[in-house]
């Protein structure tokens, strides 16, 4: 059986104009013009501010950079040439430097574990997006692509804590070619995925696997609903398989809303 790269591609127009419609009938049927996220100057974030500004116009975006001391300076120079790009106006854009914060959280908590330093830094930024979502009345717009909902790649109550998501339907791989059609320079559509949450932070390290080939199995599991052994068929090994598979099951939790326990049921 062939073996299967990545997704097949999309309708890129399509997905421009499906996108941008369905985020303007969102904020209109909330009642609210505002849009508020955080810009890292990576592929989602900027592909996702530029769908956002084509759906509710630069007028009414606001852009927040927030750095910390795991950031490098390279992410903020794309991040502050998206806005350049797009043409944000100078009072819709701030950068934050949450190292002070985390250092709080370091002084009561003294974090031993980059990984829940790194879970804190991403809720601190959601705590800020959500502060001036409440200030401008505004809608806090999310980030997260297809690839990393599905195995679970982001902090639930940070990144994965927004109101709407615009790329959530779309693969990593996918979304290169989209960042690349809606004018985005290659160097940010094609920069190596990282949450940036320590230094040195790649996604594709931590995750023990390259997005070609969670794409690949994410696209037969989740798409056309293939079995662990037809996934195999397509030329991937049972590690890669497993490793997909494994944390698309752990992160279920991730994706839905907390259980309540019912106490309402009880039959007479």
């Amino acid at each position: 059986m062939t073996k299967l790269e990545i997704p097949p591609k999309l309708d890129y127009d399509y997905v421009i104009k499906k996108v941008t419609t369905s985020l303007r009938e969102y904020f209109k049927e909330n009642g609210i013009k505002r849009g508020v996220m955080g810009l890292s100057g990576g592929l989602d974030s900027s592909t996702t501010l530029a769908l956002l500004t084509r759906a509710i116009g630069v007028e009414n975006t606001y852009v927040y950079i927030m750095p910390s001391r795991a950031t490098p300076k390279e992410s903020v120079e794309y991040a502050l040439k998206m806005i350049d790009i797009l043409g944000i106006p100078e009072e819709n854009w701030r950068k934050i430097d949450i190292e002070p914060l985390i250092r709080c959280f370091d002084g009561v908590l003294a974090f031993q574990d980059q990984v829940i330093r790194g879970n804190t830094m991403a809720r601190v930024r959601m705590s800020i997006l959500y502060a001036e979502a409440k200030r401008l009345d505004a809608i806090v717009v999310g980030t997260g692509d297809k690839s990393e909902l599905l195995i679970g790649y982001f902090t639930k109550y940070g990144d994965g804590g927004v109101d709407i998501l615009p790329i959530g339907d779309i693969y990593k791989t996918q979304l290169r070619e989209l960042a690349i059609r809606l004018g985005i320079p290659k160097e940010i559509a094609y920069k190596p995925s990282s949450p940036e949450l320590w230094k040195g932070h790649k996604a594709e390290e931590e995750l023990g696997l390259t997005y070609d080939r969670i794409d690949g199995i994410l696209y037969l599991f989740h798409d056309l609903n293939k079995k662990r052994e037809e996934i195999l068929e397509y030329g991937f090994q049972e590690w890669e398989v497993d490793l997909v598979l494994e944390r698309y099951y752990k992160s279920m939790h991730k994706r839905s809303m907390p259980p309540i326990i019912k106490i309402s049921d009880k039959t007479t």
